[in-house]
């Protein structure tokens, strides 16, 4: 496949999954013989929570030949920014829920002249995005790949589990329901907020219930709820949208939004549940099935043959951290929400 795929990467040093599924798309795409890369601002920038070795370019602006494309997410979109002004672009949208944060008056989206293919997560964001932009083609849903081999069960413990960044305020209402419930005793509760990657997947592996809280104002997918089927977990709480298709498994049990009483028994209920043994393996089958590595390179081959359909040019690329002052200026007001969704740290 000529040219190269580009990816523009966010240097934080934070256990964000967003940043993460980037360098495995890098990874992924690399296996299948495609010449691809993460770009960083920072000459030899790698991550230090998890393991990092994709090909890397760096440097604040990249010459790009014609065949080049260019993959920048959703959240650098900013009107009167074209990070590749006639180049191949594809936007990369893991939160539908803030594509136009940034540009909410932007129309048509994004305003370039070459119109870019939008990628995204979930079969939820495919239906929103195309409502919301329908002078581009729908987006190409390329699904999250989950390492089964990392995410895997052994012997459950009594214990409910549940990541409290994007939710701070319910998690901390939510833990007081649970360790006031006389139904806790014996049961550890475990937050696991900001561990790394590989620390999460041993904690997971012996949680017996994990809850699904995600972000106020929706979600793209949820990473952790699929690690957690992955796991063995039963799973309890909030799909937000994107996330929903996960509730389809046979190991998982939705939940109302906000309604944390009803979470908090439901995971009690799930954590003294005998005999699930049966549904535990069903859900990770169920999960295995569909969110893996050969399902993702295939999907990305086809989203990188679609965006180069279209006549593009040489260019000089210019790295999207070039305008983040404007960008923190436009979500300043958000700062809030944004944090509570962890979207501040480029999720």
């Amino acid at each position: 496949m000529a040219g190269r795929v580009i990816y523009a990467g966010f240097e934080v040093q934070y256990p964000v999954g967003g940043n993460r599924l980037l360098t495995e798309h890098v990874a992924l795409l690399a296996a299948a013989g495609v010449d691809a890369y993460r770009w960083s601002p920072t000459p030899g920038f790698r991550y230090d929570w998890f393991e990092d070795t994709v090909p890397a370019l760096s440097g604040a602006e990249l010459e790009m030949a014609a065949e080049d494309l260019l993959v920048v997410p959703e959240l650098t979109i900013l009107p009167g920014h074209d990070p590749a002004p006639g180049g191949r672009k594809v936007i990369f949208v893991q939160g539908h829920f803030m594509m136009f944060l940034t540009c909410p008056e932007l129309n048509p989206y994004p305003g370039w002249s070459v119109p870019p293919t939008l990628w995204t997560i979930s079969r939820d964001a495919v239906e929103v995005i195309s409502r919301a932009v329908p002078d581009l083609p729908p987006p190409v849903l390329v699904p999250n790949p989950i390492d089964a081999q990392l995410f895997r069960p052994v012997e459950k413990k009594p214990s409910i589990a549940w990541m409290s960044r994007k939710r701070p305020s319910e998690s901390a209402l939510l833990k007081q329901i649970l360790r006031n419930d006389p139904r806790s005793a014996g049961v550890e509760l475990r937050d696991i907020r900001g561990l790394p990657h590989e620390e999460v997947a041993r904690v997971l592996a012996d949680t017996s219930v994990f809850v699904a809280l995600g972000a106020p104002e929706g979600e793209g997918f949820g990473l952790p709820v699929a690690e957690a089927l992955a796991s063995g977990c039963l799973v309890t709480g909030y799909g937000l949208g994107g996330g929903d298709e996960l509730f389809e498994a046979p190991s998982a049990w939705p939940v109302p939004s906000l309604r944390t009483v009803e979470l908090a028994d439901r995971a009690l209920e799930l954590v003294h549940r005998t005999g699930t043994g049966r549904v535990r393996a069903e859900g990770r089958q169920w999960l295995v099935d569909r969110y893996h590595g050969k399902a993702t390179t295939e999907a990305l081959l086809t989203g990188i043959e679609a965006a180069r359909r279209g006549p593009a040019r040489a260019t000089t690329a210019v790295h999207p951290t070039a305008w983040e002052a404007e960008l923190m200026r436009v979500i300043a007001p958000y700062a809030a929400p944004l944090e509570a969704a962890g979207l501040d740290e480029q999720d």
